[in-house]
């Protein structure tokens, strides 16, 4: 009915449609990417009758997420974490393929089809959990190491799955099986070692030639080269494609470039992650899954508690804290896209019914769709979860008693804020910090680091650290909007305390004072000031006299630094129109309304303007005296927001 073309521009209209309805109300895109598949493909609109034409193309953005995923990952960091691939990852996929696997039997009364039934909702979801895991920020705490080292094995036994299913549909002997296996295992074996050893001695050299040419499009190129040709290789040996593509971005994980190459797949990545999305959703028959909800909703439930239990026991018994444990267990209850490939080649070999199988890629999809919620909640889930005398120690338990005594609270503990505390402790001054990265958090508390776990726009962390006692409090993130929330919490509280705020630039310097900011320190006004501090040194003028300067300057807050003039590079959008502020020149010829008018009849205030300086005969005056007339020739220097400043043109000019 369509052709290709605007079928696809059909999908990527109700996409960006959708996508933007689902952000505007705080939901996660891949719920949109479903709803677009479900109402383009065949079951709905029939737009996109075959969503198989798609799959190859999608399935690339798997590739790109797992090779974006490997450069988080170093070889040293993977054999660290070989307990927990090979032996919590192996404990789950078993035990959950032995569970099912008896489960299915008795309702199906077929071995080869019940192994099909489990070895698809054994599986769960590389795509949805690493995505959301990575976008909340989480991929670097325990349980998301823990979840994906469970993924990485379940992408390991996705191939043993796929070879024994037809062998049992044809009725293959026990020697075959094994056999296959085995032939599977070394040509896996022999892959990963071509492509660790590929990563390690070729990679970073060929790398460094390319960054050596300096082409943007060329490092581009190269780096989906080297994550589709990885893929590529593991996929013509067997193995899944995303286990390649990890692999490869592991080896160069370890490179100097790793930061370059995960910027640059990013936008493929997301796209293509978002078309992988929209193929699962087409694969839904919104009758069939109407019709069989109450299947589906069992079928998950089911699912969820073998997982949860298997995964939180043996973490625990490896020696995972509670928290961690049921944190992974909770984020893996799904089935994964590796379960759609399994329901239908196993439909293929008339292994499952047609029933079957609409049921399973509903639990699929409706299992997935949850699963963004579920992790975006991980936390509250977690705490209800785990028994408060197990539970891991919350803020308040962990601060002492004597906060009272910190002199110094830091919120955010970035690179500002870890500075700032440096010079505290050299000077001995009690302080104490608050941060909302966990991996920051751990890192810096096993080095010592006076920080706690907390987002401090929150009142109750906020008191824990002892905001309302403590007298001088420093925010030192420069995110504005987030600064004013915790201002307004720490005013709640603490009227008297001493608070300065860092900022990136002078745009919201109003807003922050009036928050209750005491004092804001702008890093673009901050760091002129102290290029200033050293040009004067260096041309010789006394340090007191320098240091007085930069003083009144602060104290002035930075008025005779607000202001600036606009360049071709200067970006003007409807959020900073009105918060910049500009020096604008304007020449007065012999027609301009303003010739021979004085300064002090011309009304500055009602225009929203500062007259900042008047150049006449190359000598520039600051301060113009108020009965000074202007004439043809004068340069007025004009301070105020653009479009004031565009309208002051307009009347000095035309009246």
């Amino acid at each position: 009915m369509y052709g290709t073309f605007t079928s696809l521009l059909l999908l990527l209209g109700v996409a960006v449609a959708l996508v933007w309805a689902f952000r505007r109300i705080k939901l996660p895109a891949i719920l949109a990417y479903l709803c677009a598949g479900i109402i383009a493909g065949p079951h709905v609109m029939g737009w996109i009758p075959d969503p198989d034409e798609y799959h190859l193309i999608a399935e690339l953005g798997i590739v790109l997420l797992l090779f974006s995923l490997g450069l988080e990952f170093s070889l040293p960091k993977m054999i660290a974490m070989r307990r927990l691939v090979f032996g919590l990852g192996a404990a789950q996929v078993l035990g959950s393929l032995l569970v099912f696997l008896t489960i299915g039997f008795l309702i199906l009364g077929n071995w080869a089809s019940a192994l099909a039934v489990a070895g698809a909702l054994a599986l769960s979801s590389t795509a949805v959990v690493i995505k959301q895991l990575s976008e909340s920020s989480q991929t670097a705490t325990r349980r998301g190491q823990v979840s994906v080292a469970i993924l990485l094995f379940q992408d390991i036994a996705v191939v043993p799955l796929l070879i024994v299913i037809p062998l049992l549909a044809g009725g293959g002997s026990d020697g075959s099986i094994a056999y296959s296996l085995l032939m599977a295992m070394v040509k896996g074996a022999a892959v990963i070692a071509v492509l660790m050893a590929v990563g390690k001695w070729i990679l970073p050299f060929a790398f460094r030639e390319i960054a050596n040419q300096r082409t943007d499009e060329l490092f581009v190129l190269a780096t989906l080269l080297v994550a589709l040709v990885a893929g590529g290789l593991t996929h013509a040996f067997g193995l899944s494609m995303a286990l390649g593509a990890f692999l490869a971005g592991m080896m160069l994980g370890e490179s100097k470039y790793k930061h370059q190459l995960e910027a640059d797949i990013r936008p493929f990545r997301d796209i293509l992650m978002g078309l992988f999305f929209t193929t699962v959703g087409m694969q839904l028959a919104l009758n069939s899954f109407i019709q069989s909800l109450h299947w589906v909703l069992l079928i998950i439930l089911g699912m969820a508690l073998v997982k949860l239990l298997i995964i939180r026991y043996v973490a625990k018994a490896l020696g995972e804290r509670d928290r961690d444990a049921w944190g992974s267990a909770v984020s893996l209850f799904q089935m994964g896209e590796f379960g759609f490939v399994i329901v239908a080649l196993a439909s293929s070999y008339q292994l499952l019914s047609a029933d079957v199988s609409s049921i399973l890629i509903g639990v699929g999809v409706f299992s997935m769709a949850v699963t963004p919620l579920v992790i975006q909640k991980l936390q509250p889930l977690v705490s209800m979860l785990v028994r408060e005398s197990e539970a891991e120690p919350n803020i308040e338990q962990k601060v002492d008693a004597s906060t009272s005594e910190h002199q110094v609270l830091i919120c955010g503990f970035g690179r500002v804020g870890q500075t700032v505390s440096r010079f505290l402790d050299a000077e001995g001054i009690r302080h104490i910090a608050v941060d909302n990265d966990p991996m920051r958090v751990q890192e810096a508390v096993a080095g010592g680091a006076p920080v706690y776990f907390g987002d401090s726009a929150k009142r109750d962390i906020l008191r824990a650290v002892g905001a309302a006692r403590v007298p001088l409090i420093i925010i030192s993130f420069s995110d504005d909007q987030r600064a004013i929330e915790v201002l307004r919490e720490i005013r709640a509280m603490n009227e008297k305390a001493y608070v300065i705020v860092r900022s990136r630039d002078d745009l919201n310097l109003d807003k922050l004072n009036e928050a209750g900011a005491s004092q804001v320190v702008p890093d673009t006004l901050e760091a002129s000031l102290m290029l200033i501090s050293h040009v004067l040194s260096h041309s010789g003028i006394p340090i007191r006299r320098i240091l007085s300067r930069l003083e009144q300057e602060r104290r002035n807050h930075y008025g005779d630094m607000h202001g600036f003039y606009p360049g071709s590079q200067t970006t003007i959008d409807h959020e900073t129109a009105d918060k910049l502020e500009f020096l604008h020149a304007v020449n007065l010829p012999e027609q301009a309304w303003a010739v021979g008018q004085a300064v002090a009849d011309l009304d500055w205030d009602a225009h929203e303007v500062k007259l900042k300086a008047l150049r006449r005969d190359d000598v520039e005056v600051e301060e113009p005296a108020s009965q000074l007339e202007l004439r043809a020739g004068d340069v007025v220097l004009l301070s105020g927001k653009p479009r004031h400043v565009e309208s002051a043109e307009r009347w000095l000019l035309e009246g």
